[in-house]
């Protein structure tokens, strides 16, 4: 019986997508629930999925554009498959990497082991391998295990061995824009036409922050196995300063304009497939902790294209940090129809005056994009003040951005 597998909805209003790649080819036997295919939305990705084992019959190319409900493939779930068991699907893998290299490998199936003795090794890989000081036991190996490290060691090979015939010649490539890249462009071309945007500046010192991060990271990631970056700080920090300057956490809607009383803050994460802004819910109510969790888990989400549409609809604000990249200043630009943008920039050692002496501090430029129409030039300027607070001084945040003094005293 022919099953058939049709393209699934991303989210309401979207009628087309771009099956962007075949995971598997035209006849491969596959597994049921095994991801088969990518496709690309003007709003987001996802996976096609087979809903049975069997034999494929691929019906869309890829790079194609088809109609939501439209059948991508079918699959005979009479065809009897031989499922491969996981060393030989091992072996295959290292044979096609290994020979796409330019190394020449005879694989024992016996064993499941490289044969030693039929390895041979093409001039321009013998010379990279000595260049390195890489030996030919060392790389056989490495190939015992086929991780990120390994491919990537594989491929810097492949891309050096051409490299001589590249310069050689002037090439050009043309590629199909993506869906996503033409929303993405049409949104920001739509945000300078629509809206009066405009940038302000400010610098903060890291000196503190980047104290308290040290001190407690080693801890941090033993407890919650992950990373304590800078933007749990600043999303913490922006989330009380949007309660301080509501002006700042609105939009537009027709002739009305809508105040938020919570924080739905999205962070802004660039993916192989484009900058997407997965959205961390109900800031207002998260612990630094949590903050700095949720924003790994949908990160990690965006990059692996696993994110829903709904996962990145509904943001309040966003924060994007062009810093990880080595950007020292940068004019964000609004995500339609929030009201604003913080920009976050690289973290440089610069002189700065401190009670009249010059000294070295780990610093910061910070930029707040705004739609003018609804924040005001004080509001602007005193959001970033009250970032620049917090963060210099981020025991702050524990009392929502009152000096810990003040509290204690006039409570």
């Amino acid at each position: 019986m022919k099953i058939e597998i049709k393209i699934p909805s991303p989210g309401e209003s979207i009628t087309e997508v771009q099956l962007s790649s075949w995971f598997v080819a035209n006849g491969d036997f596959v597994e049921r629930n095994q991801e088969i295919a990518e496709l690309e939305s003007d709003k987001a990705t996802l996976t096609l999925t087979a809903s049975v084992a069997g034999s494929i019959a691929i019906l869309v190319q890829a790079g194609e554009t088809v109609s939501v409900g439209s059948i991508a493939c079918t699959i005979d779930a009479d065809t009897v498959g031989v499922s491969k068991n996981p060393e030989q699907k091992q072996i295959e893998n290292k044979k096609t990497i290994i020979e796409s290299s330019g190394v020449e490998v005879s694989l024992n199936q016996s064993n499941d082991k490289v044969a030693e003795q039929s390895i041979k090794i093409t001039p321009v890989a013998k010379e990279m391998l000595k260049e390195k000081g890489v030996s030919r036991e060392e790389l056989l190996t490495k190939m015992q295990r086929i991780g990120s490290k390994e491919v990537d060691f594989i491929l810097k090979y492949q891309e050096s061995a051409h490299s001589g015939a590249l310069k050689q010649e002037r090439t050009e490539e043309r590629v199909k824009m993506s869906p996503l890249r033409k929303k993405l462009s049409q949104r920001l071309v739509q945000v300078k036409n629509q809206t009066a945007m405009l940038t302000t500046f400010n610098e903060v010192n890291m000196t503190q922050v980047m104290r308290l991060r040290n001190a407690y990271k080693e801890e941090f990631q033993q407890k919650f196995g992950e990373k304590l970056g800078f933007m749990s700080f600043f999303t913490r920090a922006a989330t009380i300063a949007l309660q301080l300057h509501p002006s700042i956490n609105s939009m537009i809607d027709g002739e009305d304009i809508i105040h938020f009383t919570y924080s739905d803050i999205g962070i802004a994460v660039q993916t192989s497939k484009g900058l997407m802004v997965p959205i961390i819910r109900d800031c207002d109510k998260l612990t630094l902790a949590q903050t700095e969790l949720e924003i790994a888990r949908m990160a990690q989400k965006a990059r692996d294209a696993k994110i829903s549409l709904d996962e990145m609809s509904g943001g309040t604000f966003t924060i994007t940090n062009g810093g990880v990249f080595g950007s020292l200043l940068s004019t964000p630009i609004i995500n339609p129809p929030q009201a604003g943008i913080l920009g976050m920039h690289a973290i440089n050692d610069r002189p700065v005056a401190e009670n009249g002496q010059v000294v070295i501090r780990p610093m910061m430029y910070v930029a707040l994009s705004y739609d003018h129409r609804l924040v005001d030039g004080k509001d602007s300027v005193g959001f970033l003040v009250r970032i620049k607070e917090l963060i210099e001084n981020p025991e702050r945040m524990l009392f929502d951005g009152v000096d810990a003094g003040k509290k204690l005293i006039l409570g």
